[in-house]
């Protein structure tokens, strides 16, 4: 994680809880995590429509429409 050992790890959770205190420092592990959930849903939503308009410009602009993948009708 990050390349830290363990005794870094715990050296940085005295620390945190030395400045923040016990009872802060859960509420913003949470608040961080709940950031971190956050980023990786937008994140996610972004590569999604990226692929769907990079979908819709390699079909031809009558077909586009028609749902992913576009079979040719007989």
């Amino acid at each position: 994680m990050f390349g830290l050992g363990p005794s870094e790890i715990i050296a940085v959770v005295i620390v945190a809880l030395l400045l923040f205190g016990p009872k802060k420092l859960p509420e913003m592990m949470r608040s961080l995590g709940r950031s971190i959930a956050e980023f990786k849903r937008a994140t996610r939503e972004v590569s999604d429509q990226i692929a769907r308009s990079m979908m819709d410009e390699e079909l031809p602009p009558d077909k586009a429409t028609r749902p992913y993948p576009y079979r040719e009708e007989d």
